[in-house]
């Protein structure tokens, strides 16, 4: 009978694999990146939800502080001030993405966007990660390499400088 009950304890609860994902089911799903071929650490691996989300606030602040900035000078309605904090998030995403691989928030948090290929973001690439990103849900949706929809969809990933 004790036999059965160490069985028992030996195995996890279905809560404990429910609420703790794949891998504490017994799933092996690897590391973030390394399917991609990115390294495990140090430059070029993932970077992680910590640096990514700094990054977003860094960025968003400074894109808020223009857009105050504009609307004190053109007299904008809040409503209006809150539309332009989004376009030029969205715009600056764009932009430095496309040309320098990182935007500002990134940059003060050592990380950069690449492209899987190798070839540099381009405009195009850069335009699509930026247009998903500023839509919200998709860049909410992560996969196990740490990639929202935005960055599948550019065929990019976030990594370590």
């Amino acid at each position: 009978m004790s036999g059965g009950k160490e069985q028992q304890a030996a195995r996890p609860r279905w809560t404990q694999t429910w609420l703790g994902g794949a891998r504490a089911a017994g799933a092996d799903l690897g590391r973030p990146g390394e399917r991609l071929g990115l390294p495990e650490s140090g430059s070029g691996a993932v970077a992680s939800y910590g640096r990514r989300l700094l990054a977003l606030f860094i960025d968003w602040a400074l894109s808020t502080l223009v857009a105050s900035g504009l609307a004190s000078a053109l007299d904008w309605s809040a409503p209006q001030r809150s539309l332009w904090t989004l376009v030029i998030f969205g715009v600056q995403a764009w932009l430095l993405t496309a040309t320098i691989g990182t935007t500002i928030g990134k940059r003060l948090c050592g990380i950069r966007v690449v492209r899987l290929d190798g070839r540099p973001v381009g405009f195009i690439m850069g335009f699509a990660r930026s247009l998903l990103l500023v839509l919200v849900v998709p860049a909410l949706i992560w996969d196990r390499d740490y990639r929202g929809m935005h960055d599948r969809a550019s065929g990019t990933a976030v990594v370590n400088m």
